[in-house]
């Protein structure tokens, strides 16, 4: 107790179901390095290809991916001239923001380039973070046939604790989502065959943004690694069509804008293009079960770190003013988000570094950008799942996640305590049904409510909509003293002590549970 806060990243925890921020399990925000493919030419109104007149010179080294920021308010022009003459090639060009997603094979690219026109350079080798999947659990055929069904009459409800929680028959009675509600899910794509999920996708809005570049085939958005991202579509929106389970907004459209490569990696310029996507192709919500940067903090005093802060921080203020509303995983660390002292576990794609006397200038992107919703994760009882990091201030609100744990004090995992969604095999190429925990799984289902306030009162701007979210919400009171839920889990008695504060508004809780029923009533 009398210790200071410090965040080492916990080992993986068994996971039943999927998760980057979250998962069955316990999705730890553990991500990996990859290696960026090469970047389409193709931006289809997002970012704008440019790469006519620019001829870099031969190769003298990797071919590299940064981000060239211009000042704030400032055209992209001489940004783009010093591109080319540092022999650089501008991939995408995100001029409403002043951002420019760049390769170059010229080793001395960030030295050349500096100059009148350019605030900050930073090469994204390096920065990418990786899913740390765990394991999926999926509902075997002969379960699925045998399901009675329940309220919304699909088969599976019944097994579908989490929507009980927050009332989503009751909301569906009234209102079960407009069609002109666009939710872009920012995540690993989403299966465009499964039949829970085929008749909700935006196939028009959706889009590849591996790279930081737009590309709209069909093939580049629908997964190929992670099924991460249809089970939080089908949590969004899964179609009451008599098959499987029900989404908490079926009447809805969800887009995929695929931002992890095959690799698990997640590149800051692959974010700041979904969120300018999303921006730009009338989404009203997005959901982000991720973090960007293999830090688990981002520091923008730090000259490594504070490019890709300034430019995920534009592309969401951006999407902001157009009327997005982005929600955001707060994590599967049991970490206060509030006490960041020092971080011994980052980067995770490479040799760990103590950093210690750590200040509120050191953030979880994007869950503690200004303008972002961030939601916790809760298991059936209601209480904090063991998993989910928590925040006074930071915590907006709380959403079912899953706890697997709880039950047998985290001896072992109990699988159907997870989040049963629409899940793709990624071996066998097969659609189905499983089981996944983490604050990835309880950010979609604050999405889906917020899409289902946004189809009953279509004139909430995105910080009407963020404060509706929070006052329709369900308050819940800290437990006391030290909460640990799993005292007999393998990594030791004390290993997911947490201590709650606030009051009307909590660390653990935000504002509270949110509810369906409440949002359209």
């Amino acid at each position: 107790m009398g210790n200071p806060p410090v965040f080492r990243r916990p080992a993986a925890r068994q996971v039943v179901g999927l998760g980057w921020n979250g998962t069955l399990g316990v999705c730890v925000k553990n991500l990996r390095r990859k290696t960026l493919a090469a970047a389409s030419a193709v931006t289809l109104g997002v970012g704008l290809a440019l790469t006519s007149g620019l001829a870099p010179a031969a190769a003298t080294g990797p071919d590299t991916s940064y981000l060239v920021l211009a000042p704030q308010g400032a055209n992209t022009d001489q940004a783009a001239a010093r591109v080319a003459a540092a022999n650089g090639t501008v991939v995408a060009a995100y001029k409403q923001i002043g951002v420019l997603v760049v390769r170059s094979t010229n080793p001395d690219f960030a030295t050349r380039v500096a100059g009148t026109g350019v605030e900050s350079v930073a090469a994204t080798t390096g920065l990418g973070t990786a899913l740390d999947e765990g394991e999926t659990v999926e509902v075997s055929a002969a379960d699925v046939a045998s399901a009675t069904g329940g309220p919304t009459n699909e088969p599976l409800y019944g097994q579908q604790w989490d929507m009980d929680m927050i009332h989503v028959p009751q909301a569906q009675a009234v209102n079960a989502g407009s069609s002109n509600v666009v939710v872009g899910v920012l995540d690993s794509g989403i299966s465009s065959t499964h039949p829970d999920l085929a008749t909700q996708i935006a196939k028009d809005k959706s889009t590849s943004c591996l790279g930081g570049v737009a590309d709209t085939s069909e093939a580049a958005w629908n997964p190929t690694t992670s099924d991460h991202g249809t089970h939080v579509a089908g949590t969004i929106a899964a179609a009451v069509n008599g098959v499987g389970v029900t989404g908490i907004a079926p009447g809805v459209k969800v887009a995929s804008v695929k931002v992890v490569n095959d690799d698990g990696y997640i590149y800051p310029e692959a974010a700041v293009c979904g969120f300018m996507w999303a921006a730009t192709h009338g989404m009203r919500v997005t959901n982000n079960s991720y973090y960007i940067d293999p830090w688990e903090l981002n520091c923008r005093y730090d000259a490594r770190q504070r490019p890709v802060w300034q430019a995920v921080q534009r592309a969401i203020r951006y999407s902001n003013s157009q009327g997005v509303l982005n929600v955001a995983s707060a994590g599967n660390s049991n970490y206060d988000l509030a006490h960041k002292l020092s971080d011994y576990g980052s980067p995770d794609d490479g040799t760990p570094e103590a950093r210690e006397n750590l200040t509120s200038a050191c953030m979880d992107l994007p869950a503690e950008a200004p303008g972002v919703v961030t939601v916790s994760a809760v298991g059936p009882t209601g209480a904090k799942s063991y998993y989910s990091s928590y925040g006074l201030g930071v915590v907006d609100v709380t959403a079912p996640g899953g706890d697997t744990r709880f039950r047998t004090q985290g001896v072992k995992s109990t699988l159907t305590d997870g989040i049963l969604s629409t899940t793709f095999n990624t071996t066998t190429r097969t659609n189905g049904w499983g089981y996944k925990q983490g604050t990835s799984m309880s950010g979609p289902h604050a999405t889906g409510v917020a899409a289902l306030a946004l189809s009953a009162h279509p004139g909430l701007t995105a910080g009407d909509l963020a404060a509706f979210l929070g006052d329709t919400s369900v308050s819940l009171s800290c437990p006391e003293g030290v909460y640990n839920p799993v005292p007999l889990i393998p990594a030791g008695p004390t290993a997911y002590n947490a201590t709650c504060s606030g009051g009307e508004r909590t660390s653990f809780y935000g504002a509270g549970m949110v509810d369906a029923y409440n949002v359209v009533k």
